[in-house]
């Protein structure tokens, strides 16, 4: 993949996990920001995020495994816990012991769930359009990749989930260099296995294996009730719509928050330079707490 073609200009790092070979951004010097994504995208989703903040900060970003430059086996469980240990390790390997952390959809659940085991380790939090708590809304169009046969032939043959991503969740069409950056790492059936696999993992049911994980992810956000909190939402987001915006407020009442109704569920693409306008305030203000 040319990194400057699709502009992601940085030079991954790699952290092996057991057989597996896990892509990560380490940019910078300074105060460390732990950026989390969540499917179908990847680190790419932070690129100028890390290329603002990379002169005053660390700014961490890894690929979970199955995403963006990461190893993307077959036979992997790609489970929410699984996704948690694995950020942990990396973290740990990194040693990074207090951090701003910056999650976004998936990474939501992904990065809170090991923010509630490390809250020692928390500065701040900076929530894009994501959800670390159960809900009983699915879209069809979300819903209708989980079944059998037709799921894996919309995700991983016709690519019917990362594809459609790219103008579904954006308000402003993508630049065609953009579009192929977040769509670089998915292929082919085989690259697009965790896309699948993210899907089958939510967990609308009690007897859902991740449904346990994502019960003790959503007792633990008390904790971190305390914390800083930044919470910056598209609010054109067909999926993590306004009541997940509220259900972050209501959980977090001291919470900063700012709804972009012009913005879509990538709302890094699509309000920038509005997002920056906050959230680099709201870094030198937890500098001193870090």
């Amino acid at each position: 993949m040319s990194e400057h073609l699709y502009q992601y200009p940085f030079i991954p790092k790699r952290f092996s996990i057991g057989p597996h070979s896990l892509s990560y951004v380490d940019e910078g010097r300074g105060p460390a920001v732990v950026m989390v994504h969540g499917n179908p995208s990847w680190s790419y989703l932070y690129r100028n995020v890390i290329t603002a903040l990379r002169g005053e900060y660390r700014c961490i970003a890894p690929d979970h495994i199955g995403c963006g430059l990461s190893d993307k086996p077959g036979n992997y469980p790609y489970r929410l816990q699984n996704h948690i240990d694995n950020l942990s390790r990396l973290l740990d390997h990194l040693q990074v012991e207090r951090c701003v952390l910056v999650v976004h959809d998936w990474g939501g659940a992904v990065g809170m769930g090991w923010a509630g085991a490390n809250q020692d380790r928390i500065a701040a939090l900076v929530v894009l359009n994501s959800a670390a708590f159960p809900s009983p809304r699915i879209p069809f169009r979300i819903r209708i990749c989980r079944w059998p046969l037709i799921g894996s032939l919309l995700v991983r043959g016709m690519n019917g989930f990362a594809g459609p991503a790219t103008f579904m969740a954006v308000e402003n069409s993508m630049d065609t260099r953009v579009r192929e950056g977040f769509l670089a790492p998915y292929d082919s059936w085989g690259s697009r296995v965790a896309i699948h696999r993210f899907i089958q993992d939510i967990p609308m049911q009690t007897r859902h294996p991740s449904w346990q994980a994502l019960q003790t992810i959503a007792a633990s956000l008390g904790g971190l009730r305390q914390k800083p909190m930044l919470i910056l939402w598209g609010g054109s987001d067909f999926c993590f719509n306004r009541p997940f915006y509220e259900e972050w407020r209501r959980r977090f009442p001291k919470a900063e928050g700012r709804c972009f109704e012009q913005a879509g569920h990538y709302v890094l693409e699509d309000v920038f330079p509005e997002a920056m306008m906050q959230v680099e305030p709201f870094l030198k203000s937890c500098y001193g707490k870090l």
